[in-house]
């Protein structure tokens, strides 16, 4: 950049280097999705079109930045975990935010007609952003916890809220009434009781949210292994969680893992396997050429 009189105006610009030797937290949360899933017409109470296309975007943002160890997201949240040593953007804080938010939010928009198909976006989503730092694992640790607490308590409460609403016929403002100083043993008793349904039944990626891990798996029909990013749906507040999955806190490669069932579409889509959102996902990136 070519000196000028004028350059003296960087020397407002702030140093905003983060603190080493913290985890890097990245927060991204939907900002007014409460009439966004209204206007797009999101099933109640989980659309699983929108939980996938959130685990899509977030899928290609650790494509992206391979220092990101781990992520959780639930409902239209995300928050993205860095590694402690991490030096990307020589650990500036706005940058990091801003590369992460905006790559975030241009994913959910590009890959929108993979997962709604014939529902045409009609408003631009956008998503606000936060960065804070942890020094100790178990800040991190309690920081995931508090966040899936966070996902089994509201989804609970819109579970039976709907349920009500849906099923029970009730107003919004009955249902609201009905669950006002209500505990959580009270609204399993209502999805049984009334609705015949057993909350721990639900699918557990709307009672636990959704982890993505850095993960080695064996290719279909081949001996060879290739590293992924894996979906899981587990408790991440008990010990197991993070016994199993050691690589996380020690910042090591991540392990083998092997798959019980079919791959998830996910994964697939990283193997260059064909789905059929695969193929969507060909043509999109044909058009944006």
């Amino acid at each position: 950049m070519a000196k000028s009189k004028f350059e003296y105006v960087k020397s407002f610009e702030t140093e905003d280097k983060l603190l080493p030797n913290c985890w890097i937290v990245v927060r991204v949360d939907g900002k007014s999705f409460h009439k966004f899933s209204e206007k797009h017409e999101f099933q109640k109470p989980n659309d699983m079109r929108a939980l996938d296309l959130m685990n899509r975007s977030a899928v290609k943002v650790m494509e992206q930045y391979k220092d990101i160890v781990i992520a959780y997201g639930e409902s239209d949240e995300y928050s993205f975990v860095l590694r402690k040593d991490t030096e990307i953007f020589n650990r500036r804080g706005f940058k990091i935010m801003t590369y992460i938010n905006s790559l975030f939010t241009s994913s959910y928009v590009f890959y929108w007609k993979q997962y709604f198909k014939e529902v045409k976006l009609k408003s631009p989503p956008y998503f606000d952003a936060r960065i804070v730092l942890y020094p100790t694992d178990e800040n991190i640790r309690d920081y995931l916890s508090w966040r899936q607490a966070d996902c089994h308590v509201n989804n609970l409460y819109n579970t039976t809220f709907w349920a009500l609403v849906i099923k029970g016929g009730l107003s919004n403002i009955e249902a609201e009434k009905r669950l006002c100083g209500t505990f959580s043993s009270d609204k399993n008793e209502i999805l049984f009781s009334e609705f015949n349904t057993n909350y721990n039944n639900e699918p557990e990626i709307f009672r636990k949210g959704t982890i993505l891990l850095r993960k080695r798996i064996k290719k279909p029909n081949s001996e060879h292994f290739k590293r992924v990013i894996v979906p899981l749906h587990e408790d991440l507040i008990g010990e197991k969680f993070w016994n199993t999955h050691s690589e996380v806190l020690s910042i090591k490669p991540g392990q083998d893992y092997y798959f019980n069932d079919t791959l998830p579409d996910l994964v697939k889509c990283q193997l260059c396997i064909n789905t059929k959102r695969n193929y969507d996902e060909k043509n999109n990136l044909k058009e944006a050429e």
